[in-house]
């Protein structure tokens, strides 16, 4: 099979080849998914910088956690009705060297998803992460129903699922801060109420005039070591700070408002999700597209052969969505 694979860390035009690996096969309890998209995450891409660690788990890694396909071989203990099945998949490449950008994957049979029959391809690269990310951000902790919710970066590859998310799930109010004002009405088409625009508002003010004064239940938070001033002024009294990502290794915090508005704060990471949680935010996004509630924000469609492009749009910033690399040709 053809696959984009690394064997150390680095740039990516450095590092990044790609190669005809063999066909995997799959072994007991486990199924084998012939690829057609792999989906690219900020973690794929530090991962192959070494922003992380510098030495490789593996000696050679095929990179990518998220993919859609189709099953097409199974291994004792899997039904084999599940053949042709369209799925998604998660964790592919998480503790493991093989991962979703090559023409074929082999995994554990829970980790391949049933994709509904209305939902385009290639957004089920888009849902192991982004997607599962935004929804149990939205979901953890008792829900959002009836309350107010600011999404931090509303337009972006997780932020626009989580916009999508607090209304679908009963926000009251759903608030978004953006970069740009194209970003914002991105965020407004996914269904926020307010859409704050961060580099030439002030977003605390603006959170607290939009809220008559009494700050959001919860705070959906995709850096905290960059909005942490930010999400103390803007979160209300017993309110809720849901954090799933930091810009940094270390930050600080005010320590005397959030004890005083009693506020508490999750911190989470999709790849380690409990057994449970993880059942319940899949039940919730599947039957949200199989009703068609979703829409994905799929700004690049790359050709495995350019691997190279796909990291960097990912890694620069600059994709202004989801990035997927079409692995079927």
């Amino acid at each position: 099979m053809r696959a984009a694979c690394y064997e150390r860390t680095g740039p990516a035009a450095e590092v990044l080849r790609l190669a005809e690996l063999p066909d995997p096969v799959p072994g007991a309890g486990e199924l084998r998914v012939k690829l057609a998209w792999s989906g690219v995450n900020p973690s794929d891409v530090k991962s192959r910088a070494g922003l992380r660690t510098s030495t490789l788990p593996f000696a050679r890694i095929v990179p990518h956690s998220d993919g859609m396909g189709v099953i097409d071989g199974v291994g004792e203990g899997v039904d084999a009705r599940r053949l042709g099945e369209r799925v998604w998949v998660w964790n592919a490449a998480w503790g493991r060297p093989d991962g979703t950008a090559a023409g074929y994957v082999t995994l554990p049979q829970a980790q391949a998803v049933p994709l509904p029959a209305n939902t385009p391809d290639e957004a089920g690269a888009c849902l192991g992460i982004p997607a599962l990310t935004a929804i149990h951000a939205v979901m953890a902790g008792g829900g959002v129903q009836g309350k107010r919710v600011l999404v931090a970066g509303g337009a972006g590859a997780v932020g626009h699922y989580a916009v999508q998310f607090a209304r679908l799930l009963g926000a009251r109010q759903v608030l978004a801060t953006v970069s740009s004002a194209e970003k914002g009405r991105l965020a407004s088409a996914a269904g926020a109420d307010e859409v704050i625009d961060y580099k030439r508002d002030d977003a605390a003010a603006a959170v607290l005039k939009a809220t008559g004064g009494s700050g959001v239940d919860r705070v959906v938070e995709l850096d905290i070591a960059a909005n942490g001033a930010l999400d103390t002024a803007a979160i209300a009294a017993n309110g809720d700070w849901v954090v799933y990502g930091s810009s940094a290794a270390r930050f600080s915090l005010d320590f005397f408002p959030l004890i005083a508005k009693n506020v508490t704060a999750r911190f989470f990471i999709v790849y380690h999700l409990p057994p449970a949680e993880r059942a319940a935010a899949t039940a919730k996004l599947t039957e949200l597209l199989s009703a068609g509630r979703l829409s994905h924000n799929i700004t690049h469609r790359v050709p495995l052969s350019d691997i190279v492009k796909a990291h960097q749009l990912v890694e620069s910033g600059s994709a202004g969505g989801n990035v997927v690399v079409d692995v079927s040709a």
